[in-house]
C-alpha cells in the first residue's frame, strides 16, 4: 500500500518545491485541489508554527468528513501544512507570518519587494540580515502531529534579480552563493531552503530514517 501526503496549499511554487524534493515511488503527494478540499482556514495564529497547525488541522478535518473511507486504502495519509515568510531583522521582523498579506494578498510581490528594499533605503548591507522561515506540520489520520522549523539566512538585496524562484526570492541575497534565492537553480535551492531543509526533517521523523534520505 502506498502512503497519500496533501498538502495543505494553493501555492504552485511550494507545490514544485515539496515534489522536487521526493524521491519514493510508494509515496502520492496531492493538493488540496486535487482532492476537492476547500475549508475555511483563518490563520490567526501568532506564530508561524501556530498557523501550520490550523492549516494542517482544517484540511485533516474537512478530509474526515467528505472522504471517511479514502484514507483506509493507504498505509497511511498525512496532511502537510506550512507556514512560512520571510523576517528583515531592520524591519523589526516584518513581514513575518504576515509575509503572504504583507500590503494585502492580492498585491503583486514585484511592489511588496519594492516597498521592502524602499524601506531599507540608506540600509548598510551588514545590517540587511534577513532569512526565510519554514514551519511545517504533520497530522495523521489518528490525530499525531509533528512540526518541524528551519530556516535559510541572507540579506535583503537593493533589486530584484532572478526568474527562478517566487515571492520573495528575487530580493533574498544568499551571501554563499553571491546571488539572490531566484537566481539559482532548484536543486541548488532545495539543498539550503529553509523548505527544503523543513521537508527533510519531516521525512526524517516519519520514516525515522537520517536526513538527506
Amino acid at each position: 500500500m502506498s502512503i497519500k501526503i496533501i498538502v495543505a496549499t494553493k501555492n504552485s511554487g511550494k507545490i514544485r518545491e515539496i515534489k522536487s524534493i521526493f524521491n519514493f515511488d510508494n509515496w502520492e503527494i496531492v493538493t488540496m485541489k486535487e482532492e476537492n478540499l476547500d475549508p475555511e482556514i483563518r490563520e490567526d495564529g501568532k506564530t508561524f508554527e501556530e498557523n501550520s497547525l490550523i492549516k494542517a488541522r482544517c484540511v485533516r478535518e474537512e478530509y474526515l468528513k467528505t472522504k471517511p473511507q479514502d484514507y483506509v486504502n493507504y498505509e497511511k495519509v498525512y496532511i502537510f501544512a506550512d507556514d512560512s515568510g520571510l523576517e528583515v531583522d531592520a524591519l523589526n521582523k516584518e513581514p513575518g507570518v504576515f509575509s503572504a498579506r504583507y500590503m494585502g494578498e492580492d498585491t503583486s510581490y514585484h511592489i511588496k519587494n519594492k516597498a521592502i528594499i524602499d524601506r531599507l533605503e540608506g540600509v548598510e548591507e551588514k545590517d540587511r540580515t534577513a532569512r526565510f522561515v519554514c514551519a511545517l506540520s504533520s497530522i495523521d489520520m489518528e490525530g499525531n502531529e509533528i512540526v518541524v522549523r528551519e530556516t535559510m539566512e541572507g540579506y535583503i538585496g537593493y533589486e530584484e534579480a532572478g526568474e527562478n524562484g517566487f515571492g520573495y526570492d528575487p530580493i533574498f541575497m544568499l551571501p554563499e552563493y553571491g546571488c539572490t534565492s531566484s537566481e539559482i537553480s532548484m536543486d541548488e535551492k532545495n539543498k539550503i531552503s529553509h523548505r527544503g531543509k523543513a521537508i527533510r526533517k519531516m521525512l526524517s521523523e516519519l520514516t525515522g530514517k537520517k536526513e538527506g534520505l
